[in-house]
């Protein structure tokens, strides 16, 4: 998976621009409106008014279960206590997960999930397999945040349509992300090396790394597809809409299309050469980010911008993070080196069996809210949907400043894509990655995996398929 009040005017207006072309392209379907105005969902009714425009009953108890993730959950109980401050009697409690499908889907069967989840991380719940069992979130957009501004007057353009399912928004995702590669400016500094922006100087520096005892990339078992995100967002870079769109909509022979195999040639000698440190499917993910962060045996980590937070305790003094956009194949390719991928991410869904839906929505108003909102950017370093919380120093951090400094660059060439997590098949690419990374499979092998995984998916009747244009 990104918010600015003391940057100057110029930067922020391009800023907003940018962040807006983010997350223009939808899953499918526009917004659906709801009235507003009554309690929603199960639980004992409340009385509607501004403060409490959902109608969460007096003295009830919230639960929300939480994807303890690279931003932790400590976010969401900051604004529980700001909740409970504001709904005397009231408790919201907030539980952590590593693995959501895992424990919530028996919920979810049972008839009994909880008022509010984070649905992410590797263990996902597919969307399209729980469509029908979540609230419409538009009356938590319609609804004025704690400090009386509408929510969706607050918020950066573009950023509901990751949620936006047929029509429904089903998940408000909470946090701007930005993808790329992540780096120590300062060992490059040192070193005199340059980020590259294409594969080619990529495999370059891969040979100044080895010369200098280093690889040029490292991999944890949990976190193999992290270089399936960045074999896309290149491929797409390379060969355009026509990429993004063929993998979206699950089509035959998606894998095989000549800008993705020419990613994949590219990662298959980045193996061949000796260039990934090994041993990484078998090392838990953020040992493995350590070995990059904080013993520095690899220049480069593929990762969205949550990186920094999640390795904070676990970074070289001085390291000062960096990032830049996906390497391009060739000269030619169809997006310029500056083309960025960049959503909004961590996808918040309030069940409509939860047993107080008006307080999931209540917690996730109150998240969206200022003070909670300005909290999550400080700590985490990384900006939320809500705009203008975010200076330009970056509250210290260079990886925040160098986010928005890459979305500056891309201007209007933002993208992304949301086939993995809508058909929920990222476990089954991480057994197939972590056998590519490990040198164990050539690129056919990982093409022909890849299509049997999307295949299955598409040919299965009972799957619920969105197409996306």
């Amino acid at each position: 998976m990104m918010n600015l009040d003391n940057v100057v005017t110029d930067r922020r207006n391009v800023l907003r621009g940018a962040i807006a072309a983010a997350v223009l392209i939808p899953l499918g379907g526009s917004l659906m409106s709801c009235a507003t105005g009554g309690p929603t969902g199960g639980g004992a009714a409340g009385t509607v008014s501004a403060k409490n425009p959902f109608g969460m009953a007096d003295n009830s108890t919230i639960d929300s279960v939480i994807f303890d993730g690279g931003y932790g959950v400590d976010y969401v109980e900051y604004a529980a206590k700001i909740l409970e401050k504001n709904h005397d009697g009231s408790t919201a409690k907030v539980a952590s997960s590593t693995q959501i499908g895992t424990e919530l889907q028996p919920r979810f069967v049972g008839g009994n999930p909880p008022d509010l989840i984070d649905n992410s991380g590797a263990q996902s719940i597919g969307f399209n397999t729980i469509l029908d069992q979540l609230e419409d979130l538009q009356d938590v957009i319609d609804a004025d945040n704690l400090e009386g501004d509408k929510i969706a007057d607050t918020l950066y353009g573009g950023v509901l349509k990751p949620g936006t399912f047929d029509g429904k928004l089903a998940a408000i995702n909470y946090v701007l992300t930005v993808y790329g590669v992540w780096y120590s400016s300062s060992l490059f500094e040192e070193n005199g090396w340059t980020p590259p922006t294409t594969w080619a100087e990529a495999l370059e520096l891969g040979a100044k790394a080895k010369a200098a005892g280093k690889y040029l990339f490292v991999w944890g078992k949990e976190a193999a597809t992290y270089y399936q995100t960045l074999a896309i967002e290149s491929a797409i870079k390379e060969g355009g809409d026509e990429v993004r769109l063929a993998l979206e909509n699950l089509e035959e022979g998606c894998w095989s299309l000549p800008a993705v195999q020419s990613v994949f040639e590219a990662m298959h000698e980045v193996v061949a050469s000796g260039y990934m440190k090994p041993g990484g499917s078998g090392t838990q993910f953020t040992a493995a980010q350590a070995q990059w962060s904080n013993d520095q045996e690899a220049l480069l980590y593929p990762s969205g911008s949550w990186i920094e937070n999640e390795m904070k305790d676990n970074t070289a003094e001085g390291f000062a993070m960096k990032g830049f956009p996906a390497m391009v194949v060739s000269e030619s390719a169809a997006m310029p080196v500056e083309a960025l991928h960049s959503t909004a991410g961590e996808p918040f869904i309030v069940p409509s069996q939860g047993k107080n839906v008006a307080g999931g929505k209540e917690l996730l108003r109150t998240m969206l809210s200022k003070d909670a909102a300005t909290n999550f950017a400080k700590t985490k370093l990384a900006p939320t949907i809500v705009k203008g919380l975010v200076p330009a120093d970056g509250f210290g951090s260079t990886a925040l400043v160098s986010q928005t400094d890459m979305l500056d660059a891309a201007g209007e060439n933002i993208f992304t894509w949301g086939f993995v997590d809508l058909y929920g098949t990222n476990a089954d690419q991480l057994v197939v990655w972590n056998t590519f990374l490990d040198g164990k499979s050539d690129v056919a092998t990982l093409t022909s995996s890849l299509q049997a995984i999307t295949d299955k998916v598409r040919e299965d009747d009972s799957i619920n398929k969105i197409e996306i244009k």
